[in-house]
């Protein structure tokens, strides 16, 4: 009797639990580095509905907006996999370099950043086959894809300079030397410029897109280390070593806005349309701080995990994914329950164990 007692108050809390939200009619396919494999959490269910397991360690998860598919890619081994939605398994792999940097999406073409060897390789997602490799002179760091696709931004800190790929003639169309170690690059929203950050030198370095011509150079007081757009590109968020602070940079007016305290030492972030709130990460005390974007005032804090180290928010802006790299879990945070209060504190929705040290999620419909 008592048994059942605890069973019947289980399924009763859990059916409370499901009503306090609606859920996201989807999947987070979320990429565990040690875990080798990728999890499948149902987001209406807010459980884990599948581990699919990989031949490599998994850094990056791509989700197709069209196609029941979703492109894991296994750094280590150059790998891409192509996973299924619909039936939550493996479909096939293609090994298309010997150690790869990142992935990224553009239309139906996958592109593949490679150290070894140095090429930024096309991928058709639909045959998932090397469709074009254009050659690199460094090995690069990070890139980016403007919306249009027809140019790639790269990066190459140990060559110290920013240069723009032709994806339609598979050349390089201009390189950018800078002073100090740039890191992430990123094409502002109308692609006209690029956004390179310059690590080294702690500034923002902005260069025309066409040319490569350098339009600015913004101080920061922080090491730029990471990017977060304004889901309508109009504002910048800036976090790394240096403050416990997140830098708001306005693109198009060239400018830093304002540098704001958010929590201690941010590092990953997110940012929600509808409202507008900045997710951030702080790893070190294992919380999230929720900024309101258009006052950039800290409205909340809420719990989150060990390590917090990815932030991502389903299509739907009703719930914000944590992925805690040390406690092996996803925090989920409902987006409507957040609410300016004297103690600034926000509850979590629900926690999700998801896998060893998971990295990074996408979220597919």
């Amino acid at each position: 009797m008592r048994r059942r007692w605890f069973l019947a108050g289980g399924v009763a809390a859990a059916s409370c639990r499901r009503r306090r939200g609606a859920g996201f009619p989807g999947y987070a396919f979320v990429a565990n580095e040690d875990g080798q494999a990728v999890a499948v959490v149902d987001l209406t269910a807010f459980a884990v509905a599948r581990h699919i397991r990989l031949a490599g360690s998994p850094a990056a998860v791509i989700a197709h907006p069209t196609r029941h598919a979703v492109y894991a890619l296994t750094p280590d081994n150059g790998a891409v996999h192509e996973l299924s939605s619909s039936s939550l398994s493996f479909v096939r792999k293609l090994v298309c370099c010997s150690s790869a940097v990142s992935i990224r999406l553009s239309g139906e073409d996958l592109w593949v950043l490679s150290r070894e060897p140095r090429q930024l390789i096309r991928v058709g997602a639909g045959e998932l086959r090397v469709l074009g490799r254009i050659p690199l002179p460094d090995d690069p760091g990070d890139f980016d894809l403007s919306r249009d696709g027809v140019l790639a931004a790269i990066s190459f800190g140990g060559g110290k300079f920013v240069a723009a790929a032709d994806l339609v003639s598979g050349r390089l169309r201009w390189r950018a030397p800078l002073e100090g170690e740039p890191g992430t690059v990123r094409f502002q929203s109308d692609a006209r410029n690029v956004l390179a950050a310059d690590t080294g030198k702690r500034r923002l370095s902005i260069l025309q897109a066409a040319t490569g011509r350098v339009v600015t150079h913004l101080p920061l007081a922080v090491r730029p280390e990471r990017f977060c757009f304004k889901p309508d590109g109009g504002q910048l968020f800036i976090t790394g070593e240096g403050m416990d602070a997140v830098v708001v940079v306005y693109p198009y007016q060239t400018q830093v806005a304002e540098t704001m305290l958010a929590g201690r030492a941010p590092a990953a972030m997110a940012a929600s349309a509808s409202p507008g709130y900045l997710f951030v990460a702080n790893p070190t005390v294992g919380n999230v701080t929720i900024v309101d974007i258009e006052t950039h005032r800290v409205i909340a804090v809420a719990p989150s995990g060990a390590e917090p180290g990815f932030i991502t928010i389903t299509p739907d802006n009703q719930y914000a994914l944590v992925l805690n790299r040390r406690s092996g879990d996803m925090a989920v945070i409902r987006v409507a329950t957040i609410t300016a209060k004297r103690t600034k504190s926000a509850a979590l929705f629900t926690m999700i164990p998801v896998g060893s040290k998971p990295v990074c999620a996408a979220v597919q419909p």
